[in-house]
């Protein structure tokens, strides 16, 4: 019995290494190069988007209007804003249209900055790029547009809130 503990242990201690490991502190160029729409129509790359905002604390938001657990978390995303009002806040969108993705903002009352992804939720591109596994998707970026947090599925998760205080300082 206690082998078999010593090795579950050993198990999942490489496993919370592994994770670890996958934490990125810089965007990839490919992802840095991803095509984005903006609310007025224009394309623009997330490298354009990011360098708007150097100097700021910046939490990122990629979820989708047709996503059930974005939509539920959106209340706790307005409580962060009323925390936390001096960051930026930077919705990227897998809305799969223009239309539908302008809707949500409306709809949900999505206060910030927004950009549609352009490349498809189903794999390949940004996704692929920044791992994501789930949405709503939470990252916090410091002033010199670092990841200061790599990833968040909750609004209200204390590493959101110890890292964009710590980022803060």
């Amino acid at each position: 019995m206690k082998k078999l503990f010593c090795q579950l242990v050993g198990i999942l201690s490489l496993g919370l290494i592994g994770c670890q490991a996958e934490a990125q502190t810089q965007f990839t160029e490919a992802a840095l190069q991803e095509k984005l729409l903006s609310l007025d129509g224009k394309e623009i790359t997330l490298q354009e988007v990011l360098k708007q905002y150097e100097g700021k604390t910046v939490v990122v938001d990629i979820w989708a209007s047709w996503c059930p657990d974005c939509i539920k978390g959106m209340p706790k995303v307005h409580d962060l804003q009323k925390q936390f009002p001096e960051v930026v806040y930077l919705f990227l969108s897998y809305d799969k249209t223009e239309e539908s993705w302008k809707k949500g903002i409306e709809k949900y009352e999505v206060k910030g900055e927004h950009y549609l992804i352009r490349s498809n939720w189903k794999g390949g591109g940004f996704k692929d790029e920044v791992k994501i596994d789930w949405i709503p998707r939470y990252m916090v970026l410091d002033q010199k547009g670092s990841i200061a947090l790599f990833r968040a599925i909750e609004a209200d998760d204390p590493k959101m809130i110890e890292t964009i205080q710590s980022v803060q300082k």
